[in-house]
């Protein structure tokens, strides 16, 4: 049975940080991409960061240089870290996984979500 569930969304205040974790399991880890993505109230769902397979990373414009997405492939899950939060990251956020869209590709096929943990950034 293939499982991805998120976990470690809090509220937290502008400067602070938060570290999200993926526990995954029911599918090839290893060789899968994996994302992080978030939905803001009244907004459409974007992708945050990417991981891909053999390492490649990708950030998103509004979090480039404050998050780090890392994987623990043993343990198959995977992290989002973001520093120096502000307001504008309140949001879901979900990870995914799922299978290269190519060998130049870091974003994966986004065959598997978890059902979003929730990111309140508030003084």
């Amino acid at each position: 049975q293939i499982r991805v569930a998120e976990s470690g969304g809090r509220s937290a205040q502008p400067g602070g940080s938060v570290r999200l974790t993926c526990t995954t399991s029911g599918f090839s880890f290893y060789n899968s991409d994996l994302a992080w993505f978030r939905q803001a109230p009244g907004k459409e769902r974007e992708n945050v960061a990417c991981l891909s397979s053999d390492g490649g990373t990708i950030y998103a414009d509004p979090v480039r240089g404050r998050a780090i997405i890392s994987r623990d492939n043993p343990a198959r899950m995977f992290y989002l870290e973001i520093s120096n939060l502000k307001v504008e990251d309140t949001a879901v956020y979900y990870c995914a996984a799922g299978r290269s869209r190519g060998p130049r590709a870091i974003c994966p096929q986004t065959d598997y979500w978890g059902q979003g943990t929730q990111v309140t950034v508030s003084s």
